[in-house]
């Protein structure tokens, strides 16, 4: 169960624009932490007032040794540079973190092995929590553009089940981890309340913005060339059909991390498509 923190600290949030960075953020502010975020091009940020803004970069670690002056938590992404490849600079992040007397590290687990991730569990020096969502519910904005064009969601697999995680959760999560005791060399899998088909979460939507729409079940061979014409890689369209067609098991049970770590139930879908309703209207 979640402590309450009476003291406020100052994180360090890499990888601050992403879909989990920014809740990272906006959970740690709500805490009443100080907030320093790490982004390749501070302009261009757009993060909320209040929080201190640094450039930096994690392929040239030595570039964060002044964002980590005074920080006791850091949120770690497994990839980083213009092109998304994995981090092979862990080792020195944290060389630098510990210098600076980090206590805590986060890590967004990504997808498979990486070596910063490695770097991190191996590290004895901070108490590291790495990070594992499941599918998050933000995936669904991928609908938006054919909902509002021709109401109609085209998906294969759409009895495939998912305990997909509102992305909120997951940075309350980290907003924990990263400032209270207890969670160190803990490997958390944090997921939704429930077990939803694409037509559950069809369903929601619809329910949401106020107007139906028609599920079209599409064969893999139709779904394939969807995806091509969308312009997604082979290796992507391969894992794809891997994901959706034989979803692993950790990826459709549903475990009661959310609950566990932050002290309050995980968030619906239903209410993460209120929040969004506006992405699925004309």
């Amino acid at each position: 169960m979640s402590q309450m923190q009476t003291q406020s600290q100052k994180i360090l949030v890499t990888g601050a624009t992403g879909t989990v960075g920014r809740q990272v953020v906006a959970e740690l502010l709500a805490r009443g932490h100080v907030v320093r975020a790490l982004t390749r091009d501070a302009a261009a940020a757009g993060l909320p007032a209040g929080v201190e803004v640094v450039q930096g970069d994690l392929t040239e670690p030595d570039s964060l040794a002044p964002a980590l002056e005074g920080v006791t938590g850091l949120h770690l992404i497994t990839f980083g540079g213009a092109y998304f490849a994995p981090l092979e600079t862990g080792p020195r992040i944290l060389e630098l973190a510990r210098a600076a007397g980090v206590r805590r590290v986060t890590v967004l687990h990504g997808g498979g092995p990486s070596p910063l991730e490695d770097a991190v569990r191996a590290d004895d020096g901070v108490d590291w929590t790495v990070l594992m969502p499941v599918e998050f519910m933000a995936n669904a904005l991928e609908w938006a553009d054919g909902i509002v064009a021709s109401d109609e969601v085209r998906e294969p697999f759409v009895s495939r089940l998912s305990a997909m995680v509102h992305e909120g959760d997951i940075g309350a999560v980290a907003a924990v981890a990263l400032t209270e005791e207890g969670h160190g060399g803990r490997e958390y899998v944090i997921t939704g309340p429930e077990l939803l088909t694409v037509g559950d979460k069809v369903d929601a939507i619809a329910a949401a913005r106020g107007r139906d729409i028609t599920l079209v079940e599409l064969t893999e061979e139709q779904a394939v060339a969807q995806w091509r014409a969308a312009g997604h890689p082979e290796d992507v369209i391969g894992f794809l059909l891997e994901a959706y067609g034989d979803t692993p098991e950790v990826g459709r049970t549903v475990v009661d991390t959310v609950e566990k770590v932050t002290g309050r139930p995980a968030r619906t879908f239903a209410r993460w498509a209120a929040e969004h309703a506006g992405a699925f209207k004309a």
